[in-house]
């Protein structure tokens, strides 16, 4: 392949096979070039360092999610309703990839551990769109008053244990639906206008 031929997709592409194949442990630029049939100097064309060539796969793995939360914050229904079913998609997103996807998950859990740019973005893009439910509750006088990007960060802090990839354990060992069922109850009391 040329190298003029090689996108920064394709080299994406490449890098998330070779991820599932060998584990994030394991994982090296030379072997996604192998997997692409160039040398390891090509890779590095498109990407300064594994750690950046990591970011970008996971980076474009964890955006895969964001438009059906975009969805569901972007409706025109019941705030509380809203942020139910946003919590519950993330939740479940994230439960069906630790299950079927289980090397990217490892290696978004390592990414995850280090704070690194690429979950920190995520994080935020996730916490804005809870925040505009949140706000749109508040304009309805669904909740009550308060600084939406506030209220939100508290919900994302809330709710850590049943999304973020260090609690993935737990997700075995406990039932996380009745987990989530007993925290909504006492998000809803909290979030609610009096």
């Amino acid at each position: 392949m040329a190298a003029e031929t090689l996108t920064r997709d394709r080299v994406l592409d490449a890098a998330e096979d070779t991820l599932r194949r060998f584990g994030p442990g394991k994982t090296t630029v030379v072997d996604v070039a192998r997997a692409l049939g160039v040398s390891h100097g090509t890779v590095y064309r498109h990407f300064a360092s594994k750690a950046d060539l990591l970011d970008a796969v996971l980076g474009r793995w964890l955006s895969r999610m964001n438009p059906p939360l975009a969805a569901i914050a972007a409706e025109d229904g019941p705030a509380a309703e809203r942020l139910r079913r946003f919590l519950l998609t993330l939740m479940g997103f994230k439960h069906e990839k630790a299950r079927t996807d289980p090397d990217l998950f490892a290696a978004y859990g390592l990414v995850s551990a280090d704070a690194r740019a690429v979950t920190v973005e995520h994080v935020e893009e996730l916490n804005a769109l809870v925040a505009r439910i949140v706000a749109d509750g508040m304009e309805r006088g669904e909740f009550a008053p308060g600084d939406p990007a506030q209220v939100a960060r508290a919900v994302w802090a809330a709710t850590t244990r049943l999304h973020h990839p260090a609690h993935a354990a737990d997700w075995l060992t406990e039932p996380p639906e009745a987990t989530f069922e007993a925290l909504w109850k006492l998000l809803l009391n909290g979030l609610s206008a009096r």
